[in-house]
């Protein structure tokens, strides 16, 4: 993204912070990256992707930010964005990401017409296809806009959501896009999500090794009648070690473990050892400020309901035993502070239960390094769920 013009920018009306300042004046509730963690992370996944001879393209929902995404490409190595919305899609397109996959589908005739325009943007456009008769309606879009849509075929192979079960209907819809004026037949789309926050390593792995078979079947398939698969994708933050060393996967589609929350921290590996604990760090947080200590045992902070999502759970304090979140309205948390050891106006930072539908109610990142702010990044395409 271009470089902000911060001299045209009013702390607390425009943004929270401003490179320069220190992290205890900046404005609260707001999103909080630490950068040095992110780097780590980004790198990490990078490197097992490279070492395994798989791309990972990462998953651009869970942070909605061109600055998070163009950073995963050029220290991660990701060869693209995941996204799950056209508008989504068409954000990162216009922030010069190249290799757009719309992980969805897309079946509304606006829809429609909207992502066969995205080519003109300059990326390579894919989407994600589970009905015959979504093909026809692709294709005539494509040809009116004289552009090219690259289709995946979703296979549910575990998720129970979107997606065909058997390799005749993966067959059927492979021969309908191959024939399809304005459309090309990229490969196979098979993520299990349902597995992804099993605590259990045995448990997920088990999913998985049958989502494997699965896909295999259907790539065998697809290769003897001569339609080869450039992508077969899938692959979260809770398995893409197993899909990554399948050698049928050959494209991982991680989000979380860029930023990490309270949920998926609270899976094991493989040594029994919960993943936020060495797999990844902590990235992201809610920086939040104690507004109140009326009670003696409860401190009150000013990130409640508006401020995150609690699907997940409650966020947990990051780097603190002493006290804890127990609960939150609109505008408060509620801290357990039996000890009274929290002051009116400290900052504490939040672990998020769920990292992508909190970042989607902000808008902005503070980038901190050392204690102090060094980048603002906007939340791009915050609110882009159409």
């Amino acid at each position: 993204m271009k470089d902000l013009n911060y001299d045209n920018l009013e702390v607390g009306y425009d943004v929270p912070a401003v490179p320069g300042m220190d992290e205890a004046d900046i404005q609260t509730p707001c999103l909080v990256l630490d950068l040095d963690a992110l780097e780590r992370n980004v790198r990490k996944m990078g490197d097992f992707a490279q070492k395994m001879g798989v791309r990972h393209r990462s998953h651009g929902k869970m942070h909605k930010s061109v600055d998070v995404q163009l950073l995963q490409q050029e220290m991660g190595g990701a060869c693209g964005v995941c996204c799950q919305k056209v508008s989504e899609a068409e954000v990162f397109a216009r922030g010069g990401i190249t290799d757009v996959l719309v992980s969805n589908q897309v079946t509304d005739p606006a829809k429609i017409d909207r992502l066969a325009r995205l080519p003109k943007l300059g990326a390579r456009t894919i989407v994600c296809v589970d009905d015959v008769a979504n093909v026809a309606d692709l294709s005539a879009a494509a040809v009116r806009h004289g552009t090219e849509i690259e289709c995946l075929i979703e296979i549910d192979c575990g998720a129970g959501r979107c997606g065909v079960r058997t390799t005749d209907a993966v067959l059927e819809i492979a021969r309908t896009i191959r024939d399809a004026e304005g459309l090309r037949f990229s490969g196979l789309q098979a993520y299990q999500g349902a597995m992804q926050h099993l605590d259990s390593y045995e448990d997920r792995r088990a999913k998985i090794d049958v989502a494997v078979a699965q896909v295999k079947e259907a790539v065998d398939a697809l290769a003897a009648e001569g339609m080869e698969c450039d992508i077969v994708g899938g692959g979260g933050t809770g398995s893409y070690y197993f899909e990554g060393k399948s050698g049928v996967y050959n494209e991982l589609q991680c989000g979380s473990y860029a930023f990490m929350d309270a949920d998926y921290g609270r899976i094991l590996d493989e040594n029994g050892n919960r993943i936020d604990a060495g797999e990844w760090e902590n990235a992201l947080f809610i920086l939040t400020t104690v507004m109140s200590h009326a009670k003696a045992d409860k401190a009150i902070c000013d990130a409640g309901l508006k401020a995150q999502s609690v699907d997940s759970g409650l966020p947990f304090i990051y780097g603190r035993d002493d006290v804890k979140y127990v609960k939150c309205s609109d505008e408060h948390g509620v801290i357990e502070d039996a000890k009274g050891v929290l002051k009116v106006n400290e900052k504490l930072r939040l672990v998020p239960g769920h990292c992508d539908p909190t970042c989607n109610v902000h808008d902005w990142y503070v980038g901190v390094r050392g204690g102090k702010v060094e980048t603002l990044w906007p939340v791009s395409a915050r609110g882009k769920a159409y």
